[in-house]
């Protein structure tokens, strides 16, 4: 199991599988990343890993249509593109 800490809601701390997506275990767990189509459509669910982001998955072409090269090098990722493979702490 992974620990996610999500900053932006008094720095809650949960637990998820390896491999698991970032927003759909911030819904599970009401870590409290915004969102609306939880697609890569919209861009809505940008966040920021604080802490982590080597434990985050490649970057996906839909990211790229929302996040510059200079986000994504600051750890900037989408939730609902991202898989996380260990812990991290993210903020939005």
């Amino acid at each position: 199991m992974i620990q996610i800490t999500f900053i932006n809601n008094d720095r809650k701390v949960v637990s998820a599988p390896e491999n698991s997506n970032l927003l759909r275990v911030s819904l599970r767990e009401q870590g409290g990343i915004p969102f609306k189509c939880g697609g890569g459509i919209c861009g809505t669910c940008k966040c920021r890993i604080e802490q982590g982001l080597e434990h985050a998955d490649e970057v996906k072409p839909k990211e790229r249509k929302h996040l510059s090269d200079e986000q994504l090098a600051q750890g900037y990722r989408m939730a609902c593109q991202t898989f996380v493979r260990g812990d991290i702490a993210v903020s939005w």
